[in-house]
């Protein structure tokens, strides 16, 4: 109801308003700045300024004659290697395969199959930090580093640092708090 009011009231006289708003007389223009107009080809000034453009400079180009920069490319000064059997398989050795994937879906990335040495994907992560969490005596620090194929100072810190997410289901201290009751 006081949208319609408003609308009545800004539509009143809409019209009247409208010519008298188009009727007013219109602002006139700042007057320019009275400077010194931009020089002419045929003018004397300019002519100067071309001169004083196209004049050589002796010491200036006494100077540049003395510069001497001497460049190499550094592609052409070492040849390209192409990389051996023995530098393919190392970096092949350099990977290992998952421990442990998400279940993917139509959408999700391309399926890994392998990962650098000294990395984890997220599963095997949260799995390491699961397992420790869960059985610190059995999943030692050592033992993850040596599973996932990393440095034993990134594994300690990456247990002390990172912790997974932990659910704490804390009881009523009375039984006569209302309860929610299956359906």
């Amino acid at each position: 109801m006081g949208a319609r009011v408003v609308r009545m009231f800004r539509n009143v006289n809409l019209e009247n308003r409208v010519h008298r708003e188009i009727s007013k007389e219109k602002p006139r223009v700042a007057p320019r700045h009275a400077g010194k107009p931009p020089p002419f080809a045929g003018s004397t000034e300019a002519l100067e300024t071309a001169e004083t453009v196209n004049q050589k400079n002796d010491p200036l180009l006494s100077h540049l004659r003395s510069v001497y920069v001497e460049s190499t490319d550094p592609a052409a000064a070492a040849p390209a290697k192409q990389p051996s059997k023995e530098e393919t398989a190392s970096e092949e050795a350099e990977r290992r395969p998952l421990k442990v994937s998400l279940p993917g879906g139509l959408y999700s990335l391309a399926e890994l199959t392998d990962v650098p040495k000294g990395k984890l994907t997220i599963a095997e992560a949260l799995k390491a930090l699961g397992s420790h969490q869960h059985e610190p005596k059995i999943c030692t620090p050592e033992k993850i580093a040596q599973d996932f194929s990393l440095d034993l100072k990134d594994t300690k810190a990456l247990l002390e640092f990172f912790i997974p997410f932990q659910v704490h289901v804390i009881p009523p201290k009375t039984e006569k708090v209302k309860k929610i009751k299956a359906s």
